[in-house]
């Protein structure tokens, strides 16, 4: 299966049964990243992690009533 980083636009073919192409076509919203630009994100997020700046704010889930 041929995909693209959807940052630098690098064309790479990945195999059609491993998990992650699987992923890629049941899941139209999963973007895939190359190795390199998967590492450069990574590390400046945990840069950004160390500084004590940097918060994730996730929407907290409310229980349903009806289960």
């Amino acid at each position: 299966m041929k995909v693209q980083c959807v940052i630098c636009d690098k064309i790479e073919s990945i195999e059609d049964d491993c998990l992650r192409a699987k992923r890629l076509r049941n899941r139209k919203l999963n973007m895939y990243l190359c190795n390199p630009c998967h590492e450069r994100i990574s590390k400046r997020t945990k840069e950004r992690h160390q500084t004590g700046n940097f918060h994730l704010y996730q929407n907290k889930r409310q229980k349903s009533s009806l289960i």
